[in-house]
């Protein structure tokens, strides 16, 4: 069938986003037609884009990796599903028959399906997906369920899955303005943490602070990181989730408590930091990554948001030939929370 959607035909700036007419597949015997709702836009497009993410697209090729929509179509094995119903596309839909799946690690399923990378995803007026991907999203606003899955899913697995977080402790929430840092914020207080917020634009502080954290600290001041330690009585960070990298990894792990965990979801400021392992054995520090959200955690997350406990924050509603001004706005850091493009 014939819609549009926002190409790609080679790697480049924002500019290569091209908003034309294209020849959509049917969808398979196991897979549903969608019409787009609600399409977020992450750092991870930007860097799909751009031809740093290490992970090969085949072009031309649609971004968009957390769609929102509603069914249209069934392909032919299809059951449990009704044309129009209202539903959010996981990022990552495991196998659910290889190794990892079966030992409770589908996150790292190397044979998921995810819109936007291994399939076009979803800054386009339809969309292909599998049937076993879908999350019902009932009444909830199509454009708050776009903000929610990989952002509030990656909090709550760098939080809890990973970082066992238990109330009363401290957590530092580096590029806490963004998608996923003003997730973290969120829900480590909604679990009885106590957060400092870590932003690089002093004017981002205000909203930091709205979201609930206890102390809100700017990168630009050379001392952050002895500044964070004060905040702590001087105790230092039981949990940090750390998605910056370079510097901030750096200046971040020396502000780590004794047997304090360090998340690593990204690394945009600098993929090779420095790693002092003297002190890291020492104090016992935990160093862990993660990587995507599990079905499961996503679906606990979208509960808390559907229930009032948990607000995405949408920096702007915008329509499909906007794309790449909205890449350009994560380029220049100007986004609080998320995008959110409705085609």
């Amino acid at each position: 069938m014939k819609t549009q959607a926002v190409t790609m035909n080679g790697y480049g700036g924002p500019e290569t986003l091209t908003l034309t007419e294209v020849d959509l597949p049917e969808p398979g015997p196991d897979e549903v037609l969608l019409r787009v709702l609600a399409v977020a836009v992450n750092h991870l497009d930007a860097d799909l884009r751009s031809g740093v993410s290490r992970m090969p697209l085949r072009l031309p090729h649609v971004l968009g990796r957390e769609v929102v929509g509603v069914v249209e179509r069934l392909g032919s094995r299809v059951t449990g599903r009704t044309p129009g119903d209202r539903v959010l596309v996981l990022p990552n839909t495991p196998c659910e028959s290889c190794p990892r799946c079966l030992t409770g690690r589908a996150n790292l399923c190397p044979n998921a399906d995810m819109p936007g990378i291994t399939r076009w995803g979803g800054y386009a007026r339809h969309a292909v997906a599998p049937a076993r991907g879908l999350l019902d999203i009932g009444d909830l606003d199509p454009v708050v369920a776009a903000a929610a899955p990989i952002s509030f899913g990656t909090a709550w697995r760098t939080l809890y899955s990973i970082g066992r977080l238990a109330p009363g402790e401290w957590v530092l929430a580096p590029g806490a303005a963004g998608g996923l840092g003003h997730a973290v914020v969120q829900l480590a207080k909604l679990g009885g943490a106590r957060v400092v917020g870590l932003i690089g634009d002093p004017a981002k502080a205000d909203f930091v602070a709205s979201l609930g954290a206890d102390a809100v600290l700017s990168t630009r001041d050379p001392d952050w990181a002895a500044e964070a330690r004060k905040v702590t009585g001087g105790a230092g960070f039981d949990v940090i989730v750390e998605h910056i990298g370079g510097d901030v990894f750096e200046a971040a792990l020396g502000t780590l408590a004794p047997t304090g965990r360090l998340i690593v979801g990204g690394g945009h400021a600098g993929e090779h930091p420095h790693l002092d392992l003297i002190e890291t054995f020492r104090n016992e520090y935990e160093l862990r990554g993660s990587r995507s959200q599990r079905p499961d955690e996503i679906a606990r997350v979208l509960g808390l948001v559907a229930a009032g406990q948990l607000t995405p924050r949408v920096d702007a509603v915008l329509s499909l030939a906007d794309a790449g001004r909205a890449h350009q706005a994560l380029a220049d850091r100007r986004v609080l929370g998320k995008q959110v493009i409705t085609p």
